[in-house]
Order: structure tokens, then sequence, then C-alpha cells
């Protein structure tokens, strides 16, 4: 996740967007679920054969300046309780005091799949390997690869879900170095299309010249009609606040088909 940074990652988004919902009207809806808007992640893949296209902007803000990211998170049900993403990013770096850098971040790839299901189980589990490419800039995100290894589960009861688990990163090169993280998360389901959660997360030093933080967030998720879906979240620090993540936010448009 990460945004704030010049209009034209937006605007591309937005230009995508108006593309997408001409073509989502025409096509038959699949189900979605948590994950975006928070940094924990859910259990549950997309539907086999469907789609989820997150057209996203996120921004991070420390005592140190803004790092931002907008881009496009692809999902694609490939099989039965099988997920695979593509996250395409325009990263953009403000340094306070200096000059701000930009380019393509650290494109992701991944798989999600769920081996135990609630039906059955009590709870949806699945893991969700995920590889970060070294940026294609040498200016902004990391300048090597990473793996991320988490483990997520969730369950469901009736207006009420709750999701959570965590990980660990492989994340060698430079000062970077091997981390960490866990997050959980509730959300309640205010109406047919409106959904409120609330997030506590933490993530261990990823680097010699940084330290673990902790943070809470609330998301909000707006269910427009059965193919665009609003995503939104704050969240602040509640431990080093000021050196790794005063506050952070997150909006999104989500297109379900």
């Amino acid at each position: 996740m990460r945004l704030a940074f010049g209009a034209l990652p937006l605007l591309l988004a937005a230009l995508l967007a108006t593309l997408l919902v001409t073509l989502l009207v025409t096509l038959p809806t699949a189900t979605a679920r948590a994950g975006p808007p928070y940094y924990t992640d859910d259990p549950v893949p997309t539907d086999e054969r469907h789609y989820e296209i997150y057209g996203f902007a996120h921004s991070v803000r420390n005592s140190f300046g803004t790092s931002s990211d907008a881009g496009i998170d692809f999902n694609y049900g490939g099989a039965r309780d099988l997920q695979l993403t593509a996250v395409l990013p325009v990263s953009r770096d403000q340094p306070r005091g200096a000059p701000s850098s930009s380019g393509v971040g650290n494109i992701e790839l991944a798989a999600k799949y769920r081996f135990l299901h609630q039906r059955d189980d009590g709870w949806d589990v699945a893991v969700f390997p995920r590889v970060f490419l070294a940026s294609a800039s040498s200016t902004v995100g990391e300048q090597h690869a990473s793996y991320q290894l988490p483990l997520w589960v969730g369950r469901d009861s009736g207006p009420w879900s709750t999701f959570g688990g965590g990980g660990c990163v492989i994340n060698h090169g430079g000062t970077a170095r091997n981390y960490c993280f866990a997050g959980w998360v509730l959300t309640k389901q205010l109406s047919a299309r409106t959904q409120l959660g609330a997030e506590l997360y933490h993530q261990g030093a990823d680097s010699s010249e940084t330290r673990a933080t902790t943070l809470a967030g609330v998301g909000l998720r707006y269910d427009a009609n059965e193919h665009l879906h609003l995503l939104a979240y704050g969240s602040g620090g509640l431990q080093n606040a000021a050196a790794e993540h005063q506050y952070s936010w997150y909006a999104a448009l989500l297109f379900t088909y």
C-alpha cells in the first residue's frame, strides 16, 4: 500500500476506471472480500474465473518525508481456491528538504491458495507467497528482490468478519534485513452496501537503518453496485511513529467481474 504525488497516476487510474466500467456493466458479477484497504490480508481468494482489479493510491508520512504509490492491483481466480496476483506501482519519494523522485516501483507477483474452508473446518486458511521484483527505477523502491511468506486465517459470523495472521520477509540487499509482520482486522457490515473495519498491525524493522512499527487503522468499503466498489483507509502510528509511520492513507476503486 502507498499515494500523494501528482495528478498523472491518478488521471491514468481514472481513465482506466472509465474504460472498465464501460466493460463491466455487461459482465456477470463475482463476490469480493477484504484484504485491501488494510495492510492485513484475508484468506479468501478471488472466485474462479473472475477478476478483481484495484486502481489504488497510497501514501505514508513520517518525519523524514512522504513515500507514495499509485497503480493497478490485478487479481484473477485461476482455479478453485487459487488467486493469481500482479501489482504494478508507480512510486514517488519526497524526502523532507530534498528533491522528490519517482518511477516504476517494486512490481509484485503472488499466488493465494486456500487449503481450509470455514464451512468444513471452522476457519478459512490460506497461504499467500509474494515476490517483489527489484525496482525498475534507480531512484525509488527497493533495488533488490524480496520474498514474503504469510499465512492468513478468517471467518464470518452474520454481519461480522474477522481475519488476520502474518509471516516473514526474506529481504537481502544493502542494509536490508529479514523481518516479520502480523496483523488483525475486525469488520462489520453496516448496511447492504457499507462495511466498516478496524485494524491493528505490526512490522519488524526491514533494514539496519529503520525500527519496528505498530499502527492502528480504520477502513471503509462502499459497494456502489455489483461491479464497482469504493475503498478508503487511514492509520496512525503507535510505535516509533515519528521515524517510521506517523500516518498513512489508501484509496481505491475496485472492479469485480
